[in-house]
């Protein structure tokens, strides 16, 4: 019988345009996520449904939160673990690390957990912040729980979190001794942006938000002290209010409110959103189209997504992103559809691969959420774009399509999973797993890559005992996942 490319289509693929839509909103599309769009009626449609993650049902990723056990614990169990030399919070943090991973990797809410991912990172409260590590999970949990709310809610909850009032010193902050770190940092990372206020402005925001703070060294609980809260008139880039009682909290909140919905504030969180899930480089008229859209809609996130993905420039922005480490990791553990076991708490645990994981991200460049500076994690192509960032991702690819690294705690494929048949000719061969891997189908320059890669001919035919499948398979699977195709999302 004679094999043609037919024979092999196997995968039903996604159209071009819905394979960039659900690959640029997700940590990789995989046959199952195909599934799940043919199933919602198609690409938009399956958005929608990612945009009320609520409805959707995800017990295993949930489940997956009690693999560490100081993911459960309060604020002041953790400080106490460590007070005791129990455990340590930089301990829990690297689990907190471990679990975004794994979420990425199995969640059905693939959406929520990339615009998760990207206020995570705007929002910056560094996982290795002394001290801020106590609330940090939570932190992620207020973070997760608005993503794709309002922006103002999202604004009103992480300022006064907490993790942020440690992180940015402003749980030191009294009248007599205004500290201006988190002032600052709302107005320049958080809201309106550099250019839009001056250094009185500054003043007066840390002036607001005097009097936010925790019980430190102690239980960590929030604390509001209206004793340490500055009184008087405040004026903030056009927000103005007479600020005389003890009480700050209301101030805080119309601040806060006034600056959610600043024009500025507008175009800002639009460039990001456009940033991060169109190009580096999103027109002036998309920023501003998404900005009304934003400013309309009181705010809401989802608003503005549904406006970013029926735009056209989203439509032309085709491979236009490179995937950051943290994505790299994810996206190639998912297409190997590699099967993690959950690790032992004690004894050889750390050696098990979801524990590993975070070594694998840290080795291509960072680690999730381990960026050190308030400004958080770059989201251009420029920083993930190096020649020692490919090389470093090309030893991951070839450690897991190996199965070598990690070797414990996870389930590997075997080439009789991955082959349709035997005999099979090699460049059928080629497509099949490009459509498996990559969701596209083969190309002459992959076919041809994947020839160099193992020695291959083209119209080679590959049996079970075939060199390629005896000792070379990790060769084959490598260069999928070190082709551009799957470097960009």
């Amino acid at each position: 019988m004679t094999y043609t490319p037919a024979h092999y289509r196997g995968q039903r693929l996604l159209s071009p345009a819905a394979r960039h839509l659900v690959g640029r909103f997700s940590y990789g599309v995989t046959p199952a996520l195909a599934r799940q769009v043919r199933a919602a009626g198609g690409p938009l449609a399956w958005f929608e449904e990612q945009l009320d993650p609520a409805a959707i049902a995800d017990g295993r990723t949930d489940e997956l939160r009690s693999w560490w056990s100081g993911l459960s614990r309060s604020h002041t169990e953790i400080w106490q673990r460590q007070r005791n030399e129990i455990e340590g919070g930089w301990e829990v943090m690297a689990d907190y690390q471990r679990w975004v991973l794994l979420r990425r990797i199995h969640s059905k809410r693939q959406v929520l957990e990339a615009v998760t991912e990207l206020w995570e990172n705007h929002f910056n409260v560094p996982v290795y912040n002394d001290s801020a590590w106590f609330w940090r999970t939570q932190y992620g949990d207020t973070i997760r729980a608005g993503a794709l709310g309002r922006f103002d809610d999202l604004l009103h909850a992480v300022i006064t979190h907490p993790a942020m009032l440690i992180s940015l010193d402003n749980v030191s902050s009294s009248a007599q001794h205004p500290n201006e770190n988190l002032g600052r940092e709302l107005l320049e990372l958080h809201t309106v942006g550099r250019g839009e206020y001056g250094e009185d402005d500054v003043k007066a925001s840390a002036r607001i938000l005097t009097g936010w703070s925790a019980d430190m060294w102690n239980t960590f609980d929030p604390v509001y002290r209206p004793r340490w809260h500055w009184k008087g008139p405040v004026t903030v880039i056009g927000f103005t209010h007479p600020n005389a009682d003890a009480d700050g909290k209301p101030v805080t909140q119309e601040y806060l409110t006034y600056l959610a919905h600043h024009p500025a504030t507008a175009r800002r969180v639009a460039r990001k959103l456009a940033v991060k899930f169109v190009r580096d480089d999103p027109s002036d008229a998309l920023v501003e189209e998404l900005a009304q859209v934003y400013l309309d809609n009181d705010t809401e996130i989802r608003a503005v997504l549904r406006a970013l993905v029926r735009s056209a420039e989203f439509a032309a922005s085709v491979g236009a992103k490179v995937r950051d480490p943290g994505e790299d990791v994810v996206a190639t553990y998912r297409a190997l559809d590699v099967r993690f076991e959950r690790p032992p708490a004690t004894g050889p645990g750390e050696g098990y691969a979801a524990n590993q994981i975070l070594w694998q991200a840290d080795a291509i460049g960072t680690k999730p959420f381990d960026w050190p500076r308030p400004d958080g994690q770059p989201i251009g192509n420029d920083a993930w774009a190096s020649p020692s960032r490919m090389l470093a991702s090309m030893a991951i690819h070839v450690n897991l399509a190996g199965t070598w690294w990690p070797s414990k705690g996870a389930t590997y494929h075997t080439p009789a999973w991955w082959v349709p048949r035997y005999p099979i000719r090699f460049d059928l061969l080629v497509d099949h797993l490009s459509q498996r891997i990559l969701h596209r189908r083969s190309t002459a320059q992959l076919l041809q890559a994947c020839c160099e890669a193992v020695d291959v001919s083209p119209r080679e035919r590959i049996t079970r005992d075939h060199g390629l499948v005896r000792w070379n398979w990790y060769r084959l699977l490598t260069t999928f996942l070190d082709s551009p195709d799957f470097l960009t999302r």
